[in-house]
């Protein structure tokens, strides 16, 4: 196995207490939206199943919190609500769409976990796991042509690295020095099925063969997780290419709602529970000062009147339901995500301030440092 990887000093980014109030806000904010979000599944409010991410809230917000705002995440997935807290999807419309109300991201036409918003960069997820990271990597391949100053990040499970698809989306990231951050979330269990018997070598240790590094990082640690994520982001903007970051944790609960997870050893969850990443975050905060009960309640005050929003809201009207099937307009470009970390210092003007602020080009400079083709690579 490999030891954790942490990004080198140099390119280790400074947090401020504001940032890392905010991080523990997203991290809160995603636990206590998906307690919410079982307890009404087990209403029946809820059509479908209902995913839940914990102990895993570190990876998706650490990752997101690292991206700049003209970056774009494609795609969050079941364990990744967190990516679009930070992105600043609404969290009234994110709830009124897992249940199934009429909402902008998916019209009630989707009360489970497959949506996205274009508005905030984020794109949206299939259930046919790795084929979301082909997406990814075809759009960095477009920032590449186009000469933009900005990445693509994709998220995966483990057991996402045995399907062609994510053999295929590495050796052509690798081989043509993609602008992407892949983000494997090793959670230990392919549904049901552990790693072991699963491959015989871990996703970092393959990464090399594919012309790439291989990051290892604790999942749990949402800290490791943003440094990691910078430093692949700013390795991506030099055209340096792709990275692809291991991060290491634990389903705490079944894969869904559904699932009460009675194949996991319970002894084995107790361990991983001694490492939850929002305790030892809290007992981390409440040690510099911060007033961890005070995050905690303004978090739940906005999820409350976000719930009770999503309840009022209607379901959409039987009559649209054939609406948007086909595609009959040009379609509309990916907007710009929330950028909350203090280094990008984003302004109204745009990235490129933000971007300077983390050490990149001044405003006016747009391409990707060494945009061109690796050597021997044909265009």
């Amino acid at each position: 196995m490999l030891a954790e990887s942490p990004a080198p000093p140099s390119t280790v980014p400074s947090l401020n207490r504001a940032d890392r109030e905010a991080l523990l806000g997203f991290l809160v904010g995603m636990r206590t939206f998906e307690e919410r979000g079982v307890a009404l599944y087990k209403q029946g409010r809820t059509p479908g199943s209902f995913y839940d991410g914990r102990g895993q809230e570190a990876i998706s917000v650490g990752a997101a919190f690292a991206l700049g705002p003209d970056d774009v995440i494609c795609s969050p997935l079941i364990r990744d609500l967190g990516a679009h807290l930070v992105r600043g999807t609404d969290l009234t419309e994110i709830i009124r769409h897992h249940l199934g109300r009429d909402n902008r991201l998916s019209r009630g036409r989707e009360g489970n976990v497959h949506f996205g918003d274009v508005d905030r960069g984020v794109v949206g997820m299939v259930s046919m796991l790795p084929d979301m990271m082909v997406v990814a990597v075809g759009l960095a391949m477009a920032f590449r042509l186009r000469r933009e100053r900005r990445v693509a990040l994709t998220f995966f499970g483990e057991g996402a690295t045995s399907p062609g698809a994510w053999h295929e989306a590495m050796n052509f990231a690798g081989l043509r020095r993609e602008p992407v951050i892949l983000v494997c979330e090793n959670n230990g269990l392919a549904y049901s099925t552990p790693s072991s018997a699963q491959f015989a070598v871990g996703p970092a240790e393959r990464a090399a063969a594919y012309g790439m590094p291989g990051v290892v990082v604790d999942g749990n640690d949402v800290e490791a997780v943003f440094a990691a994520t910078h430093a692949a982001r700013e390795r991506a903007l030099r055209g340096d290419g792709p990275t692809l970051i291991e991060a290491r944790t634990m389903r705490m609960n079944g894969h869904g709602s559904h699932d009460d997870a009675r194949y996991v050893d319970p002894e084995l969850l107790a361990a991983w529970a001694e490492r939850d990443p929002i305790a030892t975050y809290e007992a981390r905060l409440r040690a510099d000062g911060i007033d961890v009960d005070a995050i905690r309640a303004a978090v739940l005050a906005r999820l409350d009147a976000a719930v009770e929003a999503a309840l009022a809201t209607p379901l959409p009207d039987p009559s649209s339901a054939t609406e948007g099937l086909f595609c009959t307009t040009e379609p509309r470009p990916l907007g710009r995500g929330d950028a909350p970390w203090s280094g990008h210092a984003a302004t109204s003007s745009g990235a490129a301030a933000g971007d300077a602020a983390a050490g990149d080009p001044p405003a006016g400079d747009t391409t990707i440092e060494g945009a061109g083709p690796a050597a021997g690579s044909p265009r």
